[in-house]
């Protein structure tokens, strides 16, 4: 008997902010998966150092390409994703929007009472909702479904995913900590982005998803935790295991594991994934 799974061709990937922490990971997992990735990010020496010695391999072997990117500045990321285009002879299969402020507290124990943060919630919509806003329309005339690939010779749909984009969002969207207004009405900004982008683009064969992290552990992403020889595991508490279900912390891996999940499901569209390890469950109850 024939197996009725379709084989996962390989894709052209964009992974923005993917110079370490969760998008190290990404950009690493869908190399091993088979398929191409175009890295942005504007910390130069830690792209420059995952492109070429952490994923040195497959850099070699053609298959990484990357650049310098401001993603609060809408002319860069025009001019970087035709770069990046030019990379994949044309073609864009898949846009990870994982590039932002990490950091989900005002700086220097600021609240909103204070004015300087003002400046900082200007960063944070710039950076984790224009900005993906900006990429996906940039990538979207190089992401338009190809019809050939569509369509059998008899003119019948053929069961492949097609291109998608992919916001990488939070948990903080639906339940946010004390003094977080800017990183979590960023956050929650990318779910209404994605619902109306998964209709809008719908009609040019390109889906739109996203996908929430809750507490991943990053330390261990980087080429400082590279020479320090820190692990996933070294980053786990008492706290973490108090705080999830799953009794753990997140793993970057578990993100990868969802987006690429999204990246062959065909008939999963405006839909987001929360991978929080049940804190927001353990948290209500």
């Amino acid at each position: 008997m024939s197996s009725t799974q379709e084989p996962s061709a390989s894709k052209n990937i964009i992974v923005s902010g993917g110079a370490q922490g969760i998008g190290r990971a990404l950009g690493r997992y869908f190399l091993e998966a088979g398929h191409r990735v175009f890295i942005f990010d504007i910390q130069e020496e830690e792209l420059e150092y995952t492109a070429t010695k952490h994923l040195e391999s497959f850099h070699k072997d053609g298959k990484v390409g990357y650049a310098v990117c401001d993603l609060r500045s809408v002319d860069e990321i025009r001019s970087k994703v035709d770069q990046a285009a030019q990379f994949f002879g044309g073609q864009i299969d898949v846009l990870v929007n994982n590039g932002g402020i990490a950091s989900p507290h005002w700086k220097d124990n600021k609240t909103m009472e204070d004015k300087e943060t003002y400046d900082q919630w200007t960063a944070y919509l710039e950076t984790n909702l224009t900005a993906p806003f900006a990429m996906s329309q940039a990538c979207i005339p190089f992401m338009r479904h190809r019809e050939s690939e569509s369509h059998n010779s008899q003119g019948a749909h053929k069961h492949v995913a097609g291109p998608c984009i992919i916001h990488v969002g939070s948990f903080r969207a639906h339940q946010s900590d004390p003094n977080q207004e800017g990183y979590a009405a960023s956050k929650a900004g990318q779910l209404g982005l994605m619902q109306a982008m998964s209709v809008s683009l719908g009609p040019l064969g390109i889906r739109t998803n996203l996908v929430a992290p809750g507490r991943i552990k990053v330390g261990h992403e980087s080429k400082e935790g590279d020479e320090n020889g820190d692990t996933w595991e070294d980053q786990n508490t008492e706290k973490d295991i108090d705080d999830h279900t799953t009794n753990r912390a997140g793993r970057p891996k578990d993100i990868a594991d969802a987006c690429l999940y999204l990246i062959n499901a065909g008939f999963v569209n405006g839909v987001d994934i929360t991978v929080d390890g049940g804190a927001l469950r353990k948290k209500a109850a």
